[in-house]
Order: structure tokens, then sequence, then C-alpha cells
């Protein structure tokens, strides 16, 4: 594990996370990717931090999921792509993610964090914040009200 110090020193720090197939895979989906924790994590202690790359202007997330969001306004303008294993974070209900991000936007960099305890080898979750507007995202959400009112 990385010292405090180590971690500090680096924008891009992501020595505890895998990325591998997701659990979230079927023969429906395909395979895909997603993130994994390869330690165990307390509630709140850092997974992962990294920095963005800020997208030209005239991208269009809202038909790319392998973008953030990267603003405050609606409708979103600014788009991002993420360093690490950022990208491989798949999304889920708040109550199910285990993850969340804490996006520094002036900076152009981003914190993920333990919700609550996570175990090694366990896929790491957050809720998109873009996950109920953004039109890519349209059978996701689906997929993820369903189980909700299950």
């Amino acid at each position: 594990m990385s010292s405090p110090a180590e971690i500090e020193a680096t924008k891009i720090w992501c020595s505890n996370v895998v990325v591998k197939k997701s659990s979230f895979s079927t023969p429906d989906t395909g395979d895909f990717d997603g993130a994994f924790a390869k330690v165990d994590f307390a509630e709140g202690e850092l997974i992962e931090k990294g920095i963005m790359r800020r997208l030209p202007e005239g991208f269009d997330g809202n038909k790319c999921q392998e973008c953030f969001t990267w603003s405050t306004e609606r409708p979103n303008k600014t788009w991002a792509m993420g360093s690490g294993c950022s990208p491989y974070y798949n999304t889920h209900s708040t109550k199910n993610a285990n993850t969340r991000m804490v996006r520094y936007f002036e900076e152009d960099r981003f914190e993920i964090f333990a919700k609550g305890d996570v175990k090694a080898g366990e896929e790491l979750l957050h809720t998109y914040v873009s996950l109920q507007w953004r039109e890519c995202f349209a059978p996701i959400k689906e997929i993820i009200n369903k189980e909700t009112e299950a």
C-alpha cells in the first residue's frame, strides 16, 4: 500500500484498484469492464485520485458514455475524460453505490472515496451525476429503476 506522502505527491493514484470484466456483464449486455477493489477500504477512505482532460468544445457527451460531466451547469456543455481506473466505475442507484466522487472542476481533478466499508474483490460503483438526464444512459437508468422498484 502506498504511504500518504506517496499518494499526496502524485496527481494520479489508483494502485489499489484493478479493472476486469464487470460483475454486471450478461449475455444480453455482452462483456464490459468494471473497477474492483484490490484491498479492503474503510468508510471515507480514499480509493483513487486523478486528473481530468477536458474535451474540445462542441463534443456531445449526451451520446457518449465514456466521458464525464465536468461542470455544474445544466444543460452540461463541458465534458472530460478521467485518468486511471475512473472510466471503469459502473453506475448504480444511490442506495447501492459504494463510492462517491468529489470533483474539483477548477483544478481538473477528482477523488473517489468509499461510501461504506468495501471489501477486496468488490466491484466499485458510484451514481453518475448525469444518470437521470443523459441520453446515452437511458437504458442503464431503466434497468436501475426496475431494480430499485423491485
